[in-house]
Parts: structure tokens; sequence; C-alpha cells
């Protein structure tokens, strides 16, 4: 093993950074693949198809789609349509294989034998394996290279209850099948031991959502005991077989459903002084500090410590999309210096904290990372007190030169079948092929050390930052209809004519939940009240009425409406005839203010 990072003196900490920095990548760039190597080919030709954004697009499409193509003909039919309207863009070697295949058959075939050979063999570099045993051999690998590792079950989003019971029992079965394997290895110092003695060698990762079908923060409660049910013994074999258990997170509004069962299992007596388990905290979101401030509040009261994996996040092109259709608030930054910027506080905030939340660096950014080397070393505090985690298929080479300086590397290490598996792929795909990220970036010859290694700055001024900006609003929000559009133009003298689609309520939000729960409440008073017809501000009351009730207890009305005969129904249009003459020559303004207050109406 090479002797540790040089120790300088007298250094600020942004001197040590770029210096610690430095010094790793000129050892990275010794260790790129050669052109001999099938990894050197693989980069490259990965490198070619994700610069370009329109075939990258159409690549995802495809590799999404593909596990459920079950032939040549529906293989090279969707080839064809996904490929055809970026076809300029491609070369001309590919546009001719399209082109010959078309009405092909025998080369229909190698086409289409070629795309799944090449998807199957891109999903290899990400995915450990599809079975248990597969998974094993990945893992004895890593473990040979001097890598740490945890196990990621793929298959989240589950739709049924067997699926959460298999999802579960292959918990189990992946503890039962690797523990007794890897607990009787020689122990190594560098990944089996941190500062305060020996860690588990088995780490399994896993999220919750694959735990309940109907995981929903707007049932909380039933999502928490149920998820909790599944959990339990999981947690019991992993004290039993002393393995490591860490909480993935998922999409913002799983967040606090998350964390709260996370908190609410460790408060159970059973689980009280249970200190090999972990969750991820997200620093692409704002919420982060203040939810790692949370943590360590309640740990300190809980009296045992739990590990915190720190990552960036990798849900951004959901978040971002999701919250503009709903006309929510952004939860995450929406630029990636933000994110860098948080990433290097909230590292400091857990080093600073090791004592309680221990230290795990999810990320293949080389500044992130030096950052975390360099203030660490100026705070006095050893390699084994913290972890760095990359994940399996990325930034491999720099893990690989981590170990030989005495860092404990954890892979992340998934594994599962090629379905279940492909919104991870895709994910790790939009990851690894942003133009704003690390691998990406380090990949282009005109880019600099000192570009790549610079503090996270606003790209306008390319300052450090000294304050990092919280989104407060959120993005643009879709208008009603073109009409509405049109008046949204021209309504700059008059704001009322603006229109805006009523978002809709984010139940991820415990005040929210609270506001629904007291709302119900009061209108069960309601219930069973009789509701009579309005026409021209008369009411009228039939004996013919129609009775509402719940969906899901038919014993509870909530409601009996008269019903309109063929006259209530003359009389209403007569109505609206009338009336109709004094509101199509009425003021647009005034429509707009009179149809303002209705919506108010309705939305309360």
């Amino acid at each position: 093993m090479s002797a540790v990072l040089d120790v300088s003196t007298g250094q600020s900490l942004e001197q040590r950074i770029h210096q610690l920095g430095a010094q790793l990548w000129k050892i990275m760039q010794r260790r790129k693949p050669s052109i001999f190597e099938r990894r050197w080919l693989e980069e490259r030709l990965m490198n070619w198809a994700m610069s370009d954004e329109a075939i990258k697009v159409q690549m995802f499409r495809f590799v999404d789609v593909l596990p459920m193509l079950r032939d040549h003909i529906a293989i090279n039919q969707h080839l064809h349509e996904y490929f055809e309207d970026v076809r300029s863009h491609l070369p001309w070697a590919v546009r001719v294989g399209l082109d010959v295949t078309d009405n092909n058959g025998v080369l229909s075939r190698a086409l289409a034998f070629n795309a799944r050979t090449n998807a199957s063999r891109m999903a290899q570099r990400f995915i450990a394996g599809s079975t248990l045993e597969e998974v094993e051999k990945s893992l004895k690998k890593l473990r040979d290279k001097g890598f740490a590792f945890t196990v990621d079950q793929l298959g989240e989003a589950i739709l049924t209850e067997e699926e959460a019971i298999a999802y579960q029992g292959r918990c189990l079965d992946l503890l039962d099948h690797l523990c007794p394997e890897f607990n009787r290895f020689p122990e190594s110092t560098q990944i089996d031991r941190d500062h305060e003695g020996s860690i588990p060698r088995v780490n399994l990762s896993l999220k919750l959502t694959a735990l309940d079908p109907s995981f929903s923060p707007l049932d909380a409660e039933g999502t928490s005991r149920r998820v909790k049910e599944k959990l339990r013994p999981i947690m019991r074999k992993a004290q039993e077989l002393g393995a490591f258990i860490n909480f993935d997170m998922e999409q913002n509004s799983y967040k606090e459903l998350t964390i709260s069962i996370f908190k609410e299992l460790l408060e159970e007596e059973e689980f009280l002084t249970f200190s090999d388990i972990g969750i991820v905290i997200q620093a692409y979101q704002p919420a982060s500090g203040d939810d790692l401030q949370d943590l360590l509040t309640w740990v300190k009261k809980r009296g045992t410590p739990v590990w915190i994996r720190l990552v960036k996040g990798a849900y951004w092109d959901y978040e971002t999309t999701v919250s503009a259709q709903r006309g929510w608030p952004c939860p995450v930054y929406l630029e990636k210096w933000q994110s860098d910027a948080n990433y290097e506080k909230q590292s400091r905030f857990l080093l600073d904290n090791r004592e309680w939340l221990k230290p795990a660096f999810g990320s293949h950014n080389m500044r992130s990372l030096s950052h975390v080397f360099a203030y660490a070393e100026q705070q006095g505090i050893p390699q084994s007190a913290y972890e760095i985690q990359v994940l399996y298929g990325m930034g491999n080479d720099f893990g690989q030169v981590l170990v030989e300086k005495g860092f404990r590397v954890r892979i992340y290490t998934p594994y599962g079948e090629l379905i279940p598996g492909m919104a991870y792929l895709v994910r790790r795909l939009l990851e690894n092929t942003s133009n704003d990220s690390f691998l990406t970036q380090s990949e282009k010859s005109d880019v600099s050390t000192e570009e790549l290694l610079k503090a996270p700055a606003r790209k306008s001024t390319s300052k450090p930052v000294t304050e990092i900006p919280t989104p407060t609003s959120s993005l643009p929000t879709f208008g009603i209809s073109s009409q509405a559009d049109d008046m949204i133009s021209t309504s700059e003298t008059n704001p009322k004519l603006k229109f805006e689609n009523t978002p809709l309520i984010d139940f991820s939000v415990a005040a929210n939940r609270d506001k629904m729960k007291k709302s119900l409440g009061e209108v069960r008073d309601q219930f069973g009240a009789s509701y009579s017809l309005l026409i021209d501000g008369k009411s009228y009351e039939t004996r013919t009425q129609w009775t509402t009730t719940c969906p899901f207890d038919c014993n509870m009305v909530i409601g009996r409406v008269s019903l309109a005969n063929t006259d209530h129904v003359t009389d209403a249009i007569e109505a609206a005839r009338r009336s109709f003459g004094t509101w199509s020559t009425m003021e647009p303004d005034y429509r707009a203010e009179y149809l303002d207050l209705i919506a108010d109406k309705i939305e309360q």
C-alpha cells in the first residue's frame, strides 16, 4: 500500500484542496486505459454517443424499452423509429446500417442481436449481476482489489404486495448468503475497521418504496406501519449476522417519510443500540442542512450513533420537472455549483460531528473529495473515521487510487434483472453523461486541473461562494389553455388577467397533511345532508334523490342530491340564455374578476 497523501503545513484550506487534488489527478492520468483495452473503446463510444444531446435522448428511450422487445422485428422497428429523427447526427456507417437492415431479414437479425448485446454489456458495467451467485463473484473481485461494498437490490416502485414480500425475502436471502461467506475472510484493517474498531463486511442498501406498493406520504401512518413490519425481520437478521443496513433516499416527496421511519424504528427497544445502520442525505436539496441538524439532535437523544451517506442526488431531472408541472416550489438547487457548494458545507458539518453522525461521502467529484480530505487533515481527523463511496462501473480508476492512498472506499453495487434495473441504469447514464458532471469534464482535453479543482462559484462571476441561495419559488407553471397563454402575454397592464393552474396539494409536507385531517374531521359533520337544485337563484327540492356513498365504505352516506326533471332542465337552459346577453357584452377584465372569485370559492 502506498503512503497516505503528502502532508503539508502552513497552507490555507483552499491551497491544500488544490494540492491534494493535483496529486490525485496526476496519478489518475497514468491510470487511464490504453488503446488495447476493451474499456478504452467502450468509453470512447459512450462519450461519442452522449456528447450529442439528440442522440443521447433517443438512446435512453431505446434502452428503456429494450427489455420489452421480444424479437428482432420489434427491435429493428424501434431502432428505425427512434433514430430516424436524428439521422443526420449519426456517422455514415450507422446510417448505411439502418438502410440495409430495413427490409433484410438476415441483416435485421444481426442488427437486433448487436443492439441487445451492446445494451446488455452497458448494463453489466453498472449492474454487478442478476443472481446471488453472480453478485457474490463480483463482490469477491472488489474485495480482492481492496474495496468494501454495499449491495443494492434493484426493483423500486413495486406495484403489488407480493412484490414487496419478494423484495423482503431477497434481502433476507442476501444476508444469509453473503454474511457467512465474507465473515470468514481474514480481516483487512483498511476496509474492515474504522478508528473505533471493527465494522461489518456485508453492507446492504435498500429502498423503502420496494417494501410497500402503497408507499405514500398521504397515508404516512399506514405506510410507516406496513414498512416497519417488513423492515424488522431484516434488521434482526442484520444484528444476528453482523451486517450493516443503509436506507437509500429517493425523490423529495418520500424524504420526510423515509427519515421518520428510520427514526421511529431505531427508537424501538430492540434496535435502540443498533449502530450499524445509516441513511442517505442529498446535498442538492437546500433543506439538507436542516435535515442533518435534526438528525444530530435526535441521535444525541437516542444515545447511539448512525452513519450518514452524503451524496449530491440523482433525481434532479425528476424533481425539477414534477415541481414545474405541479406548481410546487422546487426542492433542489437549480444550478450545479450550488449543490457542489452545499456538499462541501455539509461535509464539514459531518466531519465536525463524526462522533454521532459517522460520515460516508458518496461522490466521483475530485474537488468535492479533495475538500473532504483537506478539511479532515486540517482538523486532525484520521482517514479511518470516514469512508468514500463510489458507484459500481463509475469512477473505478479514482477509487483504486484512493484505496492505494489508504482510504476506505466502498463500492455501491446494484444487482438484479434488467427490467427492474432499467430505471437505475438510465439514472446512472444521465449522471455519467451530464455536461456538468466531473467525469464528463475530466474527459475534455481543454479543461485544466485548476478548472476542475476550483471552488464552487457562480458561473457569471467565477468567485468562490460565501453564501448559497435557496430556491424560494417553483419553476414556471403551465397556463390553463392557449387563450390563457394569450392573455398572459397581454396582461402587463392588468395582472388580474394572468391565469395559472392552482397547484396540487403536496402531501409530503406535514402541515398539508394536518390541514387535510382537520378538514376531513370538519366535513364529517355534514355527511348525510340533503342538497337541493339551484336554478336562477331559486332552490328546488325533488322527491327523487341520488344518494352518494363513500367509495371505501358503502354504508357511509356522504349526501343526498335532488335529481332534476325535464322542466328543471328547461328552466336552467332559459336562465342561461337570459344571462348570456349581459355576460357576453361585459368587459374582459370584469369577466376575469368574476371568474377569479368563482375559482377562489372552488379552491377554498
